[in-house]
């Protein structure tokens, strides 16, 4: 029974008392006026009366109430119910008032005139019972009858109402008699009478309505955001007008945590006075009014609930953690279905007629139902993770958090961590842990329903009835008696209420009497019996175990069954002593031991290997056994949640190995190095449980036998848990006797002490590291303040090597073992500590623990010591040997192997995850050569461990190199490691075996770097090769070819000289380029400013220049500037200037021969005729690095030329700014370098043959001529082309320049706008300027169509539709189109008539070229793997833009192919004219001209517009230290990609193959040969390299040149050979560019790792000699398998698919060699071969099918690929053609292969050439038929059996394959066979088809056939 009200209290306004000008309340009466001893009385109720301050009203408000809620120093809430009126103040006190203060004037200027001011009173109740409704009443009715005046005195309706006694809970269900229990009617004696209903359970709250109330004033999203707020321990402010309303909040935010208990700050109603309590940095639940709003504003982390605005506003520094998907999803839906049940049915057409919500109590009922079931499925199963550790006197409870959040999988859940972790759930764990207690509808629902609620939480339907249920018995719980109606209170009257006279100020009650009541009552209290309401305490109920709960987040892979299996067989094999199997099986061990059931099952299985606790091993179990239980806690995190460690924690201790005499190594000492050992929760738990299981069995022997186990109601018998057990204890703890329970207590107490101490032993185990004398604290600051200890996991193998190579690191030298032991000692005290205080150790024994840690570390430490010296003497484990790698001729190592790990990247293949065996990670060595990095290995899995690991790279191609630690799976090593990118798509991750010092590896760095980037180019490897290592600058030997030496040094001299003054002033004003910051050029820019004679430049010819002795060495310049393709173009010839015909429309020029012009062309230049050289060095002013248009190439049909230059300078288009109309008197030099340039333009445009038919007049009749002059059907058919090639690279008239468009089939086009000024009739007239032409209309930025209009042959409109507007003559092409730069736009020159025109199109920069490389690469060969969705290959290969950039230059490509093929030139003028133009240009003339396709003009093209034309291979590859801050740019690379583009869509077109294109952009990036080195011929001369090429004859085996290397190589072998081969005359390619079109290059994808990059190809030859020389020497007889396994990545596909022509070949050098014969070139044979076909198909009807397909040029030309299935012999197909090297590769027959002998048909050899053996044989005929004699003729060259009538008969009866033979046997007589035939003569012959009977004439003669069949299998 509880008292319904503990003080009743008079609070009015302070009248004598104002603080600060604020009005003050003070407590005028109290009573009871002794506190209570149960209930103190509270402080400050005074400032909750009026919670926004006493004030003084002018007129009288209505009377309040609301109820305030106050916590005390015990934390008992209070719960004050205000009652406030306001009483009219009489003249007195009024001027008690204004004397008092007179500023209150400010606030109430009404204080002077009025005669009456209103003061506030109020009545309060305050009760520790929350009965607000009743308090209303009661307070409502002493003011009735104060107000009213009724007859009951005052002193006796309050003193009743403080006497009132009610009971605080009811029975469990009320029947008839209890009924008075749960219904109290109460009467104050005022005529009054109402029903008080107590819940019937108080441990639910009792919310009446108010959680409803909550949630429609915020919404379910924002409660739900307050729940969790509130849970996870978050600031919460509500703001309201009305205080009731805020109290209803708060309680109703509270009603929805149960069962969890707000444990913070609860202050429903906060006094303004108090506000300041709101910076309380700890969580709180507050309530302010909102006329206080402003004062919240500035709070940082607070979150704020309006609840009459609805808003819950979250400040920007707070994160909420919500609830775990799917519960968030789940509830939110059953809360809608809650409170909005229409929703559901909204949009049906016929709605249910009744779909109203519940009624509010009900609602409030079913809200409150939801957040049960919430936290039912939160903290299910949570009575299985409770360890009980005392049961007597109190049962002492701990809840392991981790092993909870582990079976539920939610160890990464934020929300569920937090509620864990907060104070709520502590308070929820020690009021529900105990196991022997009255239960509630929470525990009943946790318990019993558990299965229930998993099965439907997928169904709301079924989740809403159930939520319905528990709601019913809520409200039941709340409302016992709904029918039993409020009886009668009174209420004041109107009339009192109304007028204000005839009130009179609330009495001073006589306190006398109201005390004689409660003394009265209190009397009557004692004397009468105690009512004593038996508890109803029982067992709580457990619930199902957590196991049973599925892991839905578990992956399957996780749990396989076969994982499982290959653990417990390794675990078998190692204790059986079978290591071998062992080894094989470790790595999928340590694989599977990821997941966790496959950890869970090791422990299990070590544990049946222990046998009284302890199991002895040798070295390697040991090392086996210890390297599992590591790889096991690897991945178990700090909190161990799924109790792995825990349960190896036993068996640590167990596994040990002898060492010596009377020492023995446990594997604790080799597996310390993890986290959770450090962690102190990890300990606890561990001991709790420990200490449980101890009580446990204390109990269960005390018990007697029979009650041991008890029986499910299925029957089966279980086991007893401890909570179980706990509760029966505490059931019968009242009826022992004393000393039995102090006996009890006592035992219990000290089997807690010796846990202790066993873990004080434990822990000292774990944490002492093996050597104590180092000080190398452990990594975590696990052990407090000071980090804790640990060592390396030293078992036999580390042992050794290790404890030397970990020096004093510390610099500690002495005594820090004293440091060690200090820290673990301080480690264990503070666990120890810990634990015994919370399960009640005395602390006598506590005393006694702490005196005995030191001992046992020091114990230990001693006996580790012994320990650590025995495990020193162990022999180290075998690694396995070296491997060295092999060298090119000339290459040689820098450093020598180190050995390290090759660690797996991101790339899946290697790593067995694909299929296929793990072959990375590899051990073995890394070597640093001259030329490269190569690693050589291993791999570590044992079943592939005798396969060879290669992986290498150019360190020239070195992109970028950082450091990384790695952890090995194998040892848990975290290692140094680097991780170094290469440009050739390789990608090596090593870390450092622990015997390489750290030193080695920083030299091995520096190394790196050094030969990475070389001071100068000539330190290369091209330079350097065959220098013995020595980085060489000047080599000083006598070269024999003296001339060529003469000639580049005069040439550089000359040079000198002939700089004229003019370009040294020029000089100031340009930029210095790249080219003058080359050291070399240093020497040169002195000499240029001091030259001072000038030449005469127009006066030099190249013959006059040069020295006579010299000019026999020009015919070197002559060929390497390209003569042989101009003359081959008919571009002009080198003969003497006087001679020349003047009818030629180019000349070659030698203005540049000494470089004078420009020093990045080449000496001679392609200019038109009749520009003379003085003109070629003004023009070149007006071009980026003096790059001048010249001619590169000619249409050979239509005469169009092709000319590449650089982008205009700024500068040579001043005059453009200036107006067209101002009047010029003196012609600026601008202005006359770009007359200049018109004059070099029309020069061009007039070489044209298409002009000069027109006699260059622009007449319409001329035009109209020229267009009818070229080839008329060609150009119908390629206009609409043309023009719709322009509309995809310009884009569309909307696109605004610089995004994205949408292109034809959807590719992405940067826009390329096109600026070209519409000129209207009038501006045409006006008098322009030079440049007016181009300036018509002012700006330049309108797109104009009538370009593409004009392009597509299409009319455009005319604007006044007159015939001789010159509009109409637009229609023509333009002669000369300017592809330029739409940045430099405004230089060019647009003429009136059209001649020439400007294209402008946006260029990729080369920083794009260069980030979407560095792109390119990561998603190619990605450094670690990921899963994330937007990391995957597609997705970064996308990002990098790549293939956007090759759409872009084949776009353009294919778009001046198309105008140069219509008969119009073009001048592609880009950027500095030597990355993007000459990729355009070099596409361009591949694409339209034949011979660039073929192995020779390939080379040509290359060295003509890269190498000649001076692209900076230097730079752009970031070659040495100077250009290592640009960066590699792959501009080149970029190339030979579009052109691999090209072949793949016209694979007959090209001579070469695709290998030869990978080989190019390997060596591209190798430096291995000098082609790809400097940046034009000038740097060439300079460092006489450019012609030393073909004449170094000293050392053969070293090419300089890549194209001699290829030129040898394929005399060899045709691997650059394309046998598709197969070109039509004439034919200009237009393939296709969108993006879809486009496939990735394999060459950046693929890798083998048997033997490295295929590009080296000495490397293979001697690889393979070698390999067959072992070859050699194994076979000891044993059949050899002929099958060959091909693994993705190790090994070289294209190596071993079939390839019918390399087959051929190979097979036509076998019997060269067999006949004898001197083997041919395989170029000769190829084309013998190919002349014969080709006559062949001529002659046949039907041309068979494989020799036509073969070779046949006559073959429709599709413009896609064909469906050839040839392999394009790449670089596996190791033909050795030359005479020098025999066969390698042998083959055996394959059944169902197309007869071979067709292939054979060619050759008309003599018969005894192809009959190997013969004679005649008896054959079996078909059935019936009998046996004949046949002469039968074993053929081994054409792989056949053949058989005739007769020796003479030259007609074939029968052929045999032998390709279909299977087997050869002896056989037996048949029917019908030859008489007087021994048995033996018999043999048959199986063939895939059929079998046949032969028979010889005698057993000798069967046997010779037979070995003759035999021997002729084998040998194919």
């Amino acid at each position: 029974m509880a008292r319904l009200a503990d003080y009743f209290v008079v609070v009015g306004y302070d009248l004598d008392n104002r603080v600060e000008g604020e009005g003050q309340g003070r407590i005028l009466q109290r009573f009871p006026e002794k506190d209570w001893e149960d209930s103190p009385f509270p402080q400050g109720i005074e400032l909750f009366c009026q919670p926004s301050g006493w004030q003084l009203v002018p007129e009288r408000q209505p009377a309040s109430f609301f109820v305030a809620v106050l916590t005390d120093i015990n934390s008992e809430r209070h719960y004050c119910a205000c009652f406030t009126f306001w009483e009219g103040l009489d003249s007195p006190q009024l001027k008690k008032v204004d004397a008092g203060d007179a500023d209150e004037a400010d606030e109430e200027p009404a204080v002077v005139q009025h005669s009456k001011l209103f003061a506030p009173k109020s009545l309060v109740v305050v009760s520790r019972l929350d009965y607000t409704e009743a308090f209303r009443n009661c307070l409502g009715l002493i003011y009735t009858v104060h107000v009213d005046g009724l007859s009951t005195p005052l002193e006796t309706v309050i003193g009743n109402l403080l006497t009132c006694v009610i009971p605080v809970a009811g029975g469990s269900q009320p029947g008839p008699e209890e009924r008075e229990d749960s219904l109290r009617t109460i009467t104050l004696g005022a005529g009054d009478r109402q029903v008080i209903q107590t819940p019937i359970n108080d441990a639910l709250p009792v919310s009446g309505s108010s959680v409803a109330q909550l949630f429609r004033q915020l919404g379910i999203v924002n409660v739900l955001y307050l729940f969790c707020a509130a849970l996870t321990e978050h600031k919460i402010l509500f703001l309201s007008s009305s205080y009731q309303r805020l109290t209803d909040a708060c309680r109703g935010l509270l009603a929805i945590m149960f069962p969890l208990k707000y444990s913070f700050t609860y202050v429903p109603i906060l006094p303004g006075k108090l506000l300041e309590v709101l910076s309380t940095p700890t969580p709180f639940i507050i309530g302010v009014n909102s006329f206080f709003r402003s004062e919240t504003q500035e709070l940082l982390d607070v979150i704020i609930a309006d609840l009459d605005g609805g808003t819950v506003t979250i400040p920007e520094c707070v994160h909420i953690s919500l609830l775990p998907e799917p519960l968030l999803q789940q509830t939110q839906t059953a809360l809608s279905m809650v409170l909005d049940p229409e929703l559901e049915f909204s949009d049906q057409a016929f709605p249910p007629q009744s779909m109203n919500p519940s009624a509010l109590k009900i609602q409030d009922k079913e809200i409150r139902a939801v957040f049960l079931w919430l936290f039912a499925r939160l903290f299910q199963g949570y009575r299985w993770c409770l360890h009980i550790i005392r049961i007597h006197p109190e049962p002492v409870i701990r809840f392991h958090k981790a092993a909870f959040l582990g079976q539920r999988s939610l160890t990464e859940d934020d929300f569920l961590m937090k509620v864990l972790d907060g104070m709520a759930f502590a308070g929820f764990v020690s009021e529900r842990g105990p196991p022997y207690r009255a239960t509630d509808l929470f525990d009943d629902l946790v318990a019993n329903h558990v299965e229930r609620i998993r099965q439907e939480e997928a169904c709301p339907h079924k989740v809403m009835n159930h939520v319905k249920e528990l709601a019913e018995q809520l409200f039941k719980n709340e409302n016992p008696y709904p029918a039993v109606a409020m009886h009668k209170v009174q209420r004041p009257s109107e009339t009192s209420q109304s007028t204000d006279q005839s009130r009179t100020p609330f009495p001073v009650l006589d306190d006398v009497a109201v005390q004689l009541f409660i003394d009265h009552a209190v009397a009557k209290l004692k004397s009468s019996p105690p009512v004593v309401k038996a508890e109803l305490k029982s067992m709580v109920p457990s619930g199902p175990p957590l196991g049973d709960i599925v892991d839905r987040n578990g992956n399957v892979m996780a749990n396989s069954a076969r994982r499982l299996e290959v653990v417990r067989n390794c675990i078998t094999y190692i204790f059986d002593n079978k290591m071998l199997e062992a080894k094989k099986l470790m790595p999928a061990v340590l694989r599977a031991l990821k997941g966790r059931t496959a950890r869970v099952c090791l422990t299990q299985e070590l544990n049946q290997h222990v046998l009284q606790n302890r199991a002895v091993l040798d070295d390697q179990q040991f090392d086996y056994i210890v390297r599992m239980m590591n790889c096991t806690l690897q991945d178990c995190s700090h909190m161990d949640e799924h109790g792995i460690a825990a349960t190896l924690l036993p068996l640590v201790t167990a596994f040990c190995r002898k060492l010596g005499a009377g020492i023995t190594q446990f594997a604790y000492s080799c597996v310390q190095e993890h986290m959770v050992w450090t962690t102190m929760q990890f300990w606890e738990a561990m001991f709790y449980s420990d200490v449980q299981n101890h009580i446990k069995a204390l109990y269960m022997e005390t018990d007697d036998g029979n009650q041991q186990d008890q029986q499910d109601g299925s029957g089966n018998i279980r086991e007893i848990s401890a909570l179980e057990l706990a509760a029966e204890q505490n059931r019968l703890w009242p009826t022992l006797s004393k000393e039995m329970q102090m006996e009890r207590v006592q035992k219990e107490e000290s089997t807690v002490f010796s846990q202790a101490i066993h873990y004080a032993n434990r822990m000292s185990y774990l944490l002492l590291p093996l050597d104590t004398s180092k000080n190398r604290l452990l990594r975590s600051s696990g052990l407090g303040d000071v980090e804790s200890v640990s060592n390396s996991y030293v078992t036999n193998s580390i042992a050794g090597s290790m404890a030397e190579s970990y020096d004093t690191e510390s610099g500690f030298e002495d005594a820090e073992s004293s440091d060690v032991a200090n820290s673990v000692v301080r480690f264990i005290n503070r666990f120890v500590d810990k634990v015994c205080n919370e399960s009640g150790v005395t602390n006598e024994h506590l005393k006694a623990l702490h005196t005995m840690i030191p001992d046992i570390v020091q114990m230990h430490i001693e006996t580790l010591d012994a320990v650590h010296r025995e495990s020193k003497r162990l022999p180290p484990i075998q690694k396995p040997k070296l491997l060295r790698p092999t060298l090119l001729p000339g290459e040689e190592l820098v450093m020598d192997g180190m050995r390290v790990h090759l660690i797996p990247d991101g790339r899946d293949e290697a790593t067995g995850q694909m299929g296929g065996p793990p072959l990375l990670p590899a051990e073995g060595a890394i070597f640093l050569t001259t030329y490269r990095l190569i690693f050589k290995g291993t791999p570590s899995d044992a079943l592939v461990g005798e396969q060879i690991v290669t992986r290498s790279f150019p360190i020239a191609s070195l992109t970028k190199e950082k450091r990384i630690s790695v952890t090995l799976t194998m040892d848990q090593f975290v290692q140094e490691g680097l991780q170094l990118r290469s440009c050739t798509f390789q990608l090596m991750k090593i870390a450092f075996d622990e015997e390489v010092a750290s030193d080695l590896a920083e030299s091995f760095r520096k190394h790196l770097h050094k030969l990475r980037f070389p001071q100068h180019v000539q330190g290369t490897f091209a330079f350097t090769v065959g220098q013995s290592g020595k980085l060489v600058l000047e080599p000083k030997t006598k070269d024999k070819n003296q001339s060529l030496k003469t000639l580049s040094k005069n040439l550089v001299k000359n040079a000198k000289r002939t700089i004229s003054r003019q370009y040294v002033g020029r000089k100031k004003e340009v930029p210095a380029t790249w080219e003058n910051r080359s050291n070399f050029q240093s020497e040169l820019d002195e000499d240029e400013i001091s030259v001072s004679e000038e030449v005469d430049q127009s006066a030099l010819t190249l013959s006059s220049t040069i020295r006579s002795s010299d000019r026999q060495t020009m015919s070197n310049v002559v060929e390497r500037a390209c003569c042989r393709d101009y003359q081959r173009l008919g571009l002009g010839t080198l003969s003497n200037s006087l001679t020349r015909s003047k009818n030629e429309p180019f000349r070659i020029s030698t203005a540049n021969r000494m470089y004078t012009v420009c020093r990045s062309y080449p000496g001679l230049l392609i200019i038109p005729q009749n520009i003379p050289d003085s003109t070629i060095h003004r023009i070149c002013r007006c071009y980026r690095q003096n790059r001048f248009p010249v001619v590169c190439w000619r249409h050979s049909r239509t005469k169009a030329v092709l000319l590449r230059s650089a982008g205009l300078h700024a500068k040579g288009v001043v005059s453009f700014f200036k107006s067209p109309n101002a009047p010029t008197a003196v012609p600026s030099q601008a202005d006359s370098t770009s007359l200049e340039q018109e004059k070099y333009l029309q020069a061009i445009i007039s070489s044209m043959p298409s002009y000069s038919e027109s006699t260059g007049r622009n007449t319409l009749s001329g035009f109209t001529s020229t267009h009818m002059n070229t080839s008329e059907s060609s150009d119908k058919l390629r206009q609409p082309k043309i023009g719709d090639l322009m509309k995809q690279v310009l884009g569309n008239k909307e696109d605004v320049p610089g995004t994205f468009s949408r292109g034809a089939l959807g590719q992405k086009a940067k826009v390329i706008s096109l600026s070209q000024p519409k000129v209207s009739g009038k501006a045409r007239n006006s008098p322009r300027g030079k440049w007016g032409s181009i300036r018509g209309s002012g700006r330049l930025s309108a797109y104009n169509p009538d370009i593409g209009t004009r392009l597509a042959g299409k009319e455009s409109p005319q604007p006044n539709g007159g015939p001789n507007d010159p509009l109409f003559l637009r229609q023509q092409k333009a002669y000369l189109y300017i592809i330029g730069d739409k940045a430099q736009l405004k230089g060019g020159k647009q003429d009136s008539f059209q001649q020439w025109e400007v294209i402008p199109i946006e260029v990729c920069d080369v920083r794009q070229v260069k980030n979407s490389f560095k792109k390119l690469m990561k998603a190619c060969v990605p450094s670690s793997q990921t899963t994330e969705p937007n990391m995957s290959f597609l997705r970064l290969l996308e990002d990098s833009e790549w293939m956007t950039l090759l759409h872009r230059v084949l776009q353009v490509s294919v778009l001046v192919v198309e105008l140069l093929d219509t008969g119009s030139s073009v001048m592609v003028s880009l950027e500095d004219g030597w990355d993007v133009t000459t990729q355009v240009v070099s596409l361009v003339q591949l694409l339209s001209d034949p011979y660039y396709r073929t192995f020779d003009g390939f080379r040509l093209l290359v060295e003509k517009e890269w190498l000649s034309f001076g692209h900076r291979f230097s730079h752009r590859g970031a070659q040495t230290l100077g250009s290592q801050s640009s960066g590699f740019t792959p501009v080149f690379l970029q190339f030979l990609d579009c052109v691999h583009q090209i072949h793949l869509q016209f694979p007959m077109e090209f001579e070469f193959s695709q290998y030869y294109l990978k080989f190019l952009a390997y060596h591209y990036m190798s430096n291995r040969f000098r082609t790809f080195l400097l940046d034009s011929d000038y740097d060439r001369i300079e460092l006489g390299v450019l012609y030393e090429e073909k004449s170094d004859r000293r050392n053969p085996q070293v090419c300089k040149s890549v194209w001699d290397y290829i030129d040898r190589l394929n005399k060899k072998a045709p691997v650059f050979y394309n046998y598709m081969y197969s070109p039509e005359d004439e034919e200009v390619l237009r393939p296709y560019t969108f993006i879809s079109n486009l496939k990735v290059w394999d060459f950046y994808l693929e890798e083998t790792l048997s033997d490295g990059p295929p590009y080296d190809w000495e490397l293979r030859s001697r690889q393979e000699s070698l390999a067959e020389e072992t070859a050699e020497k194994a076979d000891t007889g044993a059949p050899k398998s002929q099958r060959h396994i091909v693994w993705p990545c190790y090994d070289n596909l294209s190596k071993v698919m079939p390839d019918a022509i390399t087959k051929l070949l190979q097979d036509l050098q076998n019997l060269e060699a067999e006949l004898g014969q001197t083997s041919e070139k395989w170029k000769d044979t190829w084309d013998k071969i190919k002349t014969t076909q080709r006559t062949e198909t001529k002659l046949e009807s039907k041309p068979s099918f494989s020799s036509s397909l073969l070779m046949s040029s006559n073959l429709s030309h599709q413009r896609r690929s064909q469906g050839v299935c040839l392999q394009d012999s790449r670089v596996g197909s190791s033909i050795k053609l030359g005479l020098d090297c025999e066969a390698s590769a042998t083959s055996t027959p394959v059944a169902g292969r197309p007869s071979t002998s067709t292939l054979y048909s060619q050759f008309q050899s003599t018969e005894s050439e192809n009959r190997s053996f013969e004679g005649i044989l008896y054959k079996r005929g078909a059935l019936l038929k009998p046996w004949k004699p046949r002469w039968f003729v074993l053929d081994k060259t054409k792989h056949e059996l053949r058989y005739y009538d007769s020796r003479q008969d030259k007609d074939c009866k029968g052929v045999i394959e032998l390709s279909d033979v299977e087997s050869v046997t002896v056989g037996t007589p048949t029917m019908g066979a030859p008489k007087n035939v021994e048995e033996k003569a018999f043999f048959d012959l199986k063939t895939s088809k059929r079998m046949y009977n032969l028979c010889a004439q005698e057993s000798s003669n069967a046997q010779l056939w037979m070995d003759s069949i035999q021997s002729s299998l084998s040998d194919a």
